[in-house]
């Protein structure tokens, strides 16, 4: 497997595949055709069908500033490779093409030529999580070891780095107030969950804070701030509030955090490298369900657990979302995105409680629920893969400019 920087990407939201690789792969073309008078970008498939409602054309604008760029959409035709495709060509003064170059996003931020997971340096021998509880068991070793046995030391100076962006993506996020960009009108509810959350009882305060961390972030990110892929843009919440919450209720040290994002991003790394954590390929339990996944182990291991019981949590955070659909409105990553890291959020900690309860042992395995995953966003129909063509999506119906019904 990669390294775990590649789970953990630091960028402008709100989507890593729709945003921050489109981004990634105009920078790269522009670089490589300094001659070049203008460009013309033609997305495909779900890139076009949502790529509106994830700014993918602002952010390739951006890339290629101060040169033009024609942006073609074609959300009707899906390359072979990859639902994610884009073709980019480069022009001279007299609109004579110069190069062309397709590159398709495969999730986390991550671009390639083939449509599958890019190939990287291999910094572990391993690629099942039954590998790793084996050297645990063997070696008496907690997860977050694996990772520094494996990985060379600048990887800390990497998640230290990951943990101050997303504290200051919820400190943002708190404080911010006003309405969402993107047609929905909106409104930020984080704020507003923070100061109510202040009068409820101790338990429930503690716990029903994770609700406006995750909130925070997941507004943070469509309104297109700076978050932490956690293992995507769409699903960036879920991690840090249930860090944030338990580091402010339980004095947890920094470096005791940065040991649990350490675990959190190997698990995250073994469902990238056995499944995928693409929406347009998985649907959004590869997103939100891995999210969940990570932050379920990394909250076990604050507390202690046996890494058979780190294991088991993760487990859980998958499983339960089994045949999550990715289907969000107008493309936007707010609605359901939003408020599904709140509750992936919590569902994280409920993994962690339950684990925490038993020993460990429990039937299907995490490989196994990873490969259920797998096979599962396999079968998903492709409208309910970022398309915004079925689920949530059709239900939302406009009436007129501004307003939405439910009936």
């Amino acid at each position: 497997m990669e390294s775990i920087r590649e789970i953990f990407k630091i960028g402008y939201g709100p989507s890593s595949s729709h945003t921050m690789a489109p981004s990634r792969a105009a920078l790269q073309f522009a670089a490589q055709n300094p001659d070049a008078a203008s460009f013309r970008v033609t997305l495909y498939g779900s890139m076009a069908a949502t790529g509106k409602g994830h700014l993918t054309d602002v952010a390739i604008v951006r890339a290629f500033t101060p040169r033009n760029v024609e942006i073609i959409w074609e959300p009707k035709i899906v390359l072979p490779a990859h639902p994610n495709g884009m073709k980019f060509v480069s022009m001279d003064a007299n609109n004579n093409a110069l190069g062309e170059w397709i590159v398709y996003s495969t999730g986390g931020g991550d671009i390639s030529e083939t449509g599958k997971t890019p190939e990287r340096e291999k910094i572990y021998s391993i690629s099942r999580m039954g590998e790793i509880l084996d050297l645990c068991h063997k070696y008496g070793k907690d997860m977050w070891e694996i990772v520094y046995e494996n990985e060379d030391s600048s990887v800390w100076d990497h998640l230290a780095e990951v943990w101050e962006v997303m504290k200051a993506s919820i400190a943002r996020g708190i404080d911010a107030e006003g309405t969402l960009p993107g047609g929905l009108n909106l409104k930020r509810k984080a704020p507003s969950y923070h100061i109510k959350i202040q009068s409820y009882k101790d338990s429930l305060r503690r716990r029903s804070m994770v609700f406006a961390y995750a909130l925070a972030v997941a507004e943070e990110n469509a309104s297109g701030g700076l978050v932490v892929t956690a293992p995507t843009c769409g699903s960036s919440g879920v991690l840090p509030s249930v860090l944030y919450m338990l580091q402010k209720n339980n004095d947890f040290s920094d470096k005791k955090i940065i040991r649990a994002l350490a675990t959190a991003g190997l698990v995250g790394n073994l469902v990238k490298k056995n499944a995928s954590v693409s929406g347009a390929r998985v649907g959004c339990q590869g997103e939100i369900g891995t999210a969940c996944s990570m932050a379920a182990a990394a909250a076990s291991q604050l507390y202690g657990a046996t890494p058979a019981q780190v294991e088991y949590a993760a487990a859980m955070g998958i499983e339960h979302f089994l045949g999550l659909t990715c289907d969000p409105v107008l493309g936007l990553v707010q609605i359901p995105c939003i408020e599904r890291n709140a509750f992936g959020a919590s569902r994280a900690l409920d993994a962690n409680v339950y684990a925490m309860i038993s020993d460990g042992r429990h039937f299907v395995s995490f490989d196994r629920v990873v490969k259920a995953m797998n096979q599962t966003g396999h079968d998903l129909p492709s409208i309910y893969k970022e398309t915004s063509e079925g689920g949530l999506a059709i239900f939302a119906r406009k009436v007129n400019n501004d307003k939405y019904c439910h009936d």
